[in-house]
């Protein structure tokens, strides 16, 4: 009678190998995680320019409504002029940027939050100026992030906030503070939204084109035009 042979000895893997194998995941995550990071940084930057856009769409409309004069007065708040009744904003959630982890709400009072200033020469003593004040509308910011004086990414603004509302100018933001880089990029940019309603990603400072310049810093001759009308 032929007996079956013994089935073969089954081989584990040595503990070199376990490590090898373990380095090699380490190192396939830390090539990975980065560009994870900057893929989920670039899906928030542009859903940061899409909520600008919505707000400039909005403030056009509004525009077209009131004579060209922007929102804002001494009784009631840019934003809210903005979302009431959803005439102009479909949501306060448009107000939120995506760098903003705060909870918020709909509501439009101090449970929702409010990310974008608009720019503070535009209403002066807080009487909104006439669109048609503006000298160069491509370089002139109406509304921006406006964020608050930590040292990472915060914001400040809710819907009830004082007349005429969240407001921005350089890098002072009210309520905030001054903040001290943009809000992506490692805080070396930010996105801004210009009185000819295009939208951009921009440097928070430098000799060249810069968020944060309010004059000619080298290579910089329309910064007195960026944030002054």
């Amino acid at each position: 009678m032929n007996k079956s042979s013994p089935p073969p000895a089954q081989r584990g893997f040595t503990l070199i190998e376990l490590l090898i194998v373990m380095a090699v995941i380490v190192l396939l995550a830390a090539l990975a995680v980065p560009a994870f990071l900057k893929v989920f940084e670039s899906a928030k930057a542009a859903k940061d320019m899409s909520n600008l856009r919505q707000i400039g769409a909005a403030t056009q409309m509004y525009l077209n409504d009131n004579n060209g004069v922007f929102p804002g007065s001494a009784t009631q708040t840019w934003m809210s002029q903005l979302e009431q009744n959803q005439k102009y904003l479909s949501s306060w959630r448009v107000l939120e940027s995506p760098f903003d982890k705060r909870s918020t709400s709909e509501l439009g009072d101090a449970t929702t939050s409010v990310s974008y200033g608009i720019n503070l020469n535009i209403l002066p003593g807080n009487v909104p100026i006439s669109a048609d004040k503006i000298t160069k509308p491509v370089t002139f910011i109406v509304f921006a992030p406006a964020q608050a004086s930590t040292a990472i990414v915060t914001f400040a603004g809710v819907g009830n906030s004082a007349f005429p509302g969240v407001t921005v100018l350089a890098q002072a933001s009210t309520p905030g503070g001054n903040a001290t880089g943009g809000t992506h990029a490692s805080r070396r940019k930010i996105s801004v939204m210009c009185a000819d309603w295009h939208t951009e990603i921009m440097p928070w400072s430098g000799t060249g084109p810069a968020f944060i310049n309010t004059s000619n810093q080298g290579n910089d001759p329309d910064a007195p035009f960026r944030w002054s009308p």
